[in-house]
């Protein structure tokens, strides 16, 4: 029961679209991210997930659109819908998300990118 600093565990890792774990809350867990150009596009059957933005502009991308998530906000993309975020110009995002812990990064989908451990930091 300690405050934890987004921006100094945000210093404690470099690679980008690999989760790490900074808490958990009853089933859900505590990610920070760093994320640069496009993810793939997969869904989380049985899964909502929070986005925060902590540094940068992120494009979640929708199959009918594209909503603007700016610093300071959130997105909460329903479970059983199709998204693929993404930055645009070389931006380095920095995010915060809330997921249940049994969230598979990719849902269905196996993708290079696929990351099935996340890191505690």
């Amino acid at each position: 029961m300690k405050p934890i600093n987004l921006k100094q565990k945000h210093t404690k890792f470099d690679k980008q679209w690999h989760p790490h774990q900074i808490a958990t809350v009853d089933d859900m867990q505590v990610i920070l991210a760093k994320i640069k150009g496009e993810f793939v596009w997969h869904s989380h059957e049985n899964e909502d997930e929070l986005f925060q933005v902590i540094k940068g502009t992120l494009y979640m991308q929708f199959r009918d659109r594209t909503e603007v998530v700016k610093e300071g906000e959130i997105i909460v993309v329903p479970k059983g819908v199709e998204h693929n975020p993404k930055t645009k110009n070389g931006e380095e995002v920095h995010l915060l998300l809330f997921e249940k812990q049994n969230t598979a990064h990719t849902g269905d989908i196996q993708h290079e990118m696929t990351q099935t451990e996340y890191p505690k930091i």
